[in-house]
């Protein structure tokens, strides 16, 4: 059974904090480039954040870099990305996706295969 699941979204004020985790079933996570992607409604799907699979190498949108840290636990087998200073534009749902890359990792969203279903973060007072 294969799996990709994220965990960790909920409601928070602004300016608060919160860490969502990709985690992965049936296969190692570490062979993958790992990327966090978030649709806001009536928005596109924009990608915010990377990890590559065999350096680790990281990549931050300009939208999320110094707030967003993204890290990878090959013990537990997943990905998080915490999230501080957040703010109402924040707001979407987050998906992480596995890509078919080594050393480096992009936010080109057709570089990604597989994908998870997704959890909400509503950033609201």
């Amino acid at each position: 059974q294969v799996q990709l699941v994220e965990s960790g979204g909920g409601l928070v004020q602004p300016g608060g904090s919160l860490t969502l985790s990709c985690a992965a079933s049936g296969f190692g996570l570490h062979y993958y480039s790992i990327g966090w992607f978030r649709q806001a409604p009536g928005k596109e799907r924009e990608g915010i954040s990377c990890i590559s699979s065999r350096h680790s190498s990281t990549y931050y949108a300009d939208s999320v870099k110094g707030r967003f840290t993204i890290s990878r636990d090959t013990a537990k087998n997943t990905v998080s990305l915490q999230m501080t200073s957040l703010k109402p534009q924040d707001t979407a749902v987050y998906t992480c996706a596995t890509a078919d890359e080594g050393d480096l990792c992009f936010l080109e969203e057709d570089k990604y295969d597989f994908w998870g279903q997704g959890t909400q973060v509503t950033v609201s007072s």
